[in-house]
C-alpha cells in the first residue's frame, strides 16, 4: 500500500515539475518558477498540491489553456512599421498651464476680432 502511495506522490511531483517548467512565466502566480521547482522537489506532496492549487493560472473553465509561442512574422521589405504614437512627457500641472495659456490666447484673439469689427462699424458710420 505504501509503495502505491509513493508511486502516486512521485507521479504527482513529476507532473507538477513538468507543468512548472513548460508553463509561461505570465501564468505562474505568487512565486517565481524556480522557487516553485524547489518547493516541489523539497516537499513533493505538499509542494505539488500547492502548485496545482495556488501556483498556476487556470483558464476560465478550470482547464489549463496552453499558450503557444509563435515566431514573430517578418514584415515584407517594402512595408515599414507604423511609427510609435507621440508621448507627452509633461506633468499634469504643465499640461493644465499650457491649456490655460491656450484658452487665454483664444480669448484675446476673439477680443481683437471684436474690436476690429467695432472699428470697422465706426469707420462706416463716420463716412
Amino acid at each position: 500500500m505504501s509503495f502505491l502511495l509513493s508511486i502516486l506522490v512521485i507521479a504527482l511531483m513529476i507532473g507538477a515539475l513538468i507543468d512548472i517548467i513548460t508553463r509561461d512565466d505570465s501564468q505562474v502566480k505568487f512565486l517565481p518558477k524556480m522557487v516553485w521547482i524547489i518547493i516541489v522537489i523539497l516537499l513533493p506532496l505538499i509542494g505539488s498540491l500547492l502548485w496545482f492549487g495556488l501556483g498556476r493560472e487556470y483558464g476560465s473553465e478550470g482547464i489549463a489553456i496552453p499558450r503557444m509561442r509563435r515566431a514573430p512574422r517578418s514584415a515584407p521589405a517594402d512595408v515599414r512599421p507604423a511609427p510609435a504614437p507621440p508621448r507627452d512627457t509633461r506633468t499634469t500641472e504643465q499640461q493644465i498651464a499650457d491649456l490655460d495659456r491656450e484658452i487665454e490666447e483664444w480669448r484675446l484673439r476673439q477680443e481683437i476680432e471684436r474690436r476690429k469689427g467695432d472699428a470697422d462699424e465706426q469707420g462706416q458710420v463716420g463716412a
